[in-house]
């Protein structure tokens, strides 16, 4: 059995000072139940927790940890940065070079304006469409997960041509009904929204490939249409790649799959572990913020130099040679890994994967939209989860989480990943 008496101690310390014990609702292991494990420290594609018990990690910081944990030079770099500083609230040349980077490698990124999260890069990007259409309305794919601003924390209802209804309470139903939620890699329903309220739409918002109802590949040419149509009707398209930029490719994933955004959203990845977002896009739109244009976009911690830093040697990193092959073949390896596990036991299950993005979906045959996903069997992943951690793999506490690999798992990492797969299955097989 599994020791964790001091994480134990500091759930009930938590518990006392912090709502829920957590400061991220996902980390409190509701959907699988158990006791959630407090980490001590990250080595690679491993992390420890406060009982010294070592967990190979496909949780990954939900993203950023691409290279792995505390990788040596990224360490270097955040460590010579801060010892010069932590901020100044003023410009600093880091911000400039990362703008700069972004701009080369994504072209449809000419203007950048760094902030410190996902969410603040979709409050800001929303605010930007609808200043420069001025309309109201977005559109949003249900199990698309663009931050937890008012704007965007809503999902679809009993039916997906029914307004948005808040997914919080303190949403405000005025700001929730401007919201449309349409299922993902449905254009048909986009164009209803579109065609009934022709001058209302201000932007639709997507994930190129969705990561937050697990992983859910865009169908073919769904993007380059949803461009297309969008633009068709006036609006904005707003590509989220807070998840997908510089994981799928050494750039925007949009590209890939022909889609033509106007405004982009980056985080993760580029702050190389640290908090950053970023949004991006034409310079025409991009010179409505604030202080150059009418619309209002500020943060005390945006451009932080050692959030910067970290994210620009992680994308140095990155731009080296084989970099990205290897990380498709060593996620190819466990994909298919998980596959054959799955048909060998005979569970009933599948997997979506793009790239160093892996979902398994236990309880569900295919899922290629929220309502599939939905069709995932959460008790079983919950055995599940618990049986791999038994084995020492920690795994996203949610069926609706993808898991990451990074460029410090090993093809061994990989082999005895899907060891503990084929075991774990066997072992909740049947069970109730």
């Amino acid at each position: 059995m599994i020791e964790h008496k001091k994480s134990a101690a500091l759930r009930n310390r938590a518990a006392r000072v912090i709502p829920g014990a957590v400061n991220s609702p996902v980390r409190a292991w509701k959907p699988v139940g158990g006791a959630t494990r407090f980490i001590a420290r990250g080595e690679g594609a491993a992390v420890i927790d406060a009982d010294n018990n070592r967990y190979l990690d496909y949780v990954g910081s939900y993203g950023p940890a691409i290279l792995g944990h505390a990788h040596p030079e990224v360490v270097a770099a955040v460590a010579e940065t801060a010892a010069r500083g932590f901020g100044f609230g003023a410009p600093t040349e880091l911000e400039v070079a990362m703008a700069e980077l972004i701009a080369k490698c994504i072209p449809i990124a000419r203007k950048v304006r760094l902030v410190s999260s996902g969410t603040e890069a979709g409050m800001t990007a929303i605010r930007l469409a609808r200043a420069a259409t001025a309309r109201p309305g977005i559109i949003k794919f249900d199990g698309c997960y663009h931050g937890h601003s008012d704007s965007l924390l809503v999902r679809a209802g009993s039916g997906v041509m029914t307004l948005g209804a808040p997914d919080s309470a303190g949403v405000p139903e005025a700001l929730a009904a401007l919201t449309r939620v349409a299922p993902f890699n449905s254009l048909e329903a986009v164009e209803r929204y579109l065609r009934a309220e022709p001058r209302q739409i201000a932007a639709v918002i997507v994930e190129p490939v969705a990561a937050n109802m697990g992983v859910v590949p865009p169908a073919a040419d769904f993007l380059a249409q949803l461009s297309a149509l969008t633009h068709r009707y006036g609006a904005l398209l707003i590509c989220d790649e807070v998840i997908t930029g510089f994981r799928l490719r050494y750039g925007a994933a949009h590209e890939m799959y022909g889609a033509e955004p106007d405004l982009i959203m980056l985080g993760k990845v580029i702050g190389g572990g640290m908090p950053i977002g970023a949004v991006a896009g034409r310079a025409e739109l991009m010179d409505l913020l604030a202080p150059i244009g009418p619309v209002y976009q500020a943060g005390t911690l945006s451009g932080n130099p050692v959030a910067v830093v970290a994210g620009l040697k992680t994308l140095e990193i990155l731009a080296r040679r084989g970099t990205y092959e290897r990380l498709e073949r060593i996620s190819a390896r466990l994909g298919d890994g998980i596959a054959r596990a799955i048909e060998e036991t005979g569970v009933n299950g599948c997997v979506n994967r793009v790239g160093s993005l892996v979902t398994p979906f236990l309880g569900a045959r295919s899922v290629r939209d929220a309502e599939d996903a939905r069709r995932a069997d959460g008790a079983l992943f919950a055995r599940f989860f618990a049986a791999m951690l038994e084995r020492g793999i920690y795994l996203p506490p949610s069926q609706f989480e993808a898991m990451f690999v990074s460029l410090a798992h090993s093809d061994d990492d990989i082999d005895r990943t899907v060891t503990a797969v084929r075991d774990s299955l066997t072992a909740i097989r049947g069970q109730p």
